[in-house]
């Protein structure tokens, strides 16, 4: 019974693990916490009576109280006349996100805010994975200029990383790309942030966000390996002591 015990306890603790591992700690990652009509700036100074206010996220220039040059859009508000931002494109799918809805979007030639978003219950020395979807635009009707060497700078605490550079041709847009990233926690809570920056001023860039997720490393394989050899182990002796006892 012994042996029993600790053979369920084992296999338990593995797939405890397994599914820590797995868990998203970012909320509202994909955006759609919010349900809007047409395109609004997040928590800004400008068009405020349409400000939107994106739960579980922060939306702040210079730390301020504007949300800078943010905006909350989706597949079809991107295209719209009447909306209080658009981009370039054709068709309502053009700028669709992966997920199919919501996504955030940030001018770095205009005053951008950073966009922040307090995670907590990280365990010290920990790697996270970072995944997310980003992608790069343009604002309707400046098509005079090329967009160059566009990227999100992403903060994890004190640790900073780029994504890759985007660029575009006038009007064009660049599709979804698939950032990942590590980070390792220094605190049991970090302030995760996203902040548009650009090399070449154009006319002007929009970069995107969407679907971000953050999860604790999966175990290495050695350690995995170990607690099924473990595992394996105690089912052979269990067996070999009912064979004894037959």
């Amino acid at each position: 019974m012994r042996l029993k015990s600790a053979l369920l306890f084992m296999s338990a603790v593995l797939a405890f693990t397994t599914n820590l591992a797995h868990a998203n700690l970012i909320k509202n990652g994909g955006f759609e916490a919010n349900v809007i009509a047409h395109s609004h700036i997040v928590n800004g100074a400008y068009l405020e009576e349409n400000g939107v206010t994106i739960n579980h996220w922060i939306s702040s220039k210079d730390g301020g109280d504007s949300g800078g040059y943010n905006f909350l859009m989706n597949g079809k508000n991107a295209h719209e006349h009447g909306g209080k931002m658009r981009l370039n494109g054709s068709g309502d799918n053009f700028f669709m996100s992966p997920s199919g809805g919501n996504f955030f979007a940030s001018d770095p030639d205009y005053g951008p805010g950073t966009l922040k978003q307090l995670v907590n219950g990280l365990e010290v020395g920990t790697t996270y994975q970072l995944t997310f979807e980003y992608a790069l635009a343009q604002q309707y009707d400046w098509k005079k200029s090329d967009n160059t060497d566009v990227w999100w700078e992403v903060g994890f605490g004190d640790a900073l990383q780029d994504t890759n550079k985007l660029s575009i041709a006038p009007g064009a847009f660049s599709g979804w790309q698939k950032a990942t990233m590590y980070f390792t926690a220094t605190s049991t809570e970090e302030w995760l942030s996203f902040l548009s920056q650009r090399t070449n001023s154009g006319g002007p860039p929009f970069m995107l966000l969407d679907n971000v997720q953050l999860h604790a490393e999966v175990p290495e394989p050695a350690t995995g390996a170990l607690m099924l050899a473990g595992l394996g182990m105690i089912g052979f002796i269990a067996r070999r002591r009912r064979n004894g006892q037959a």
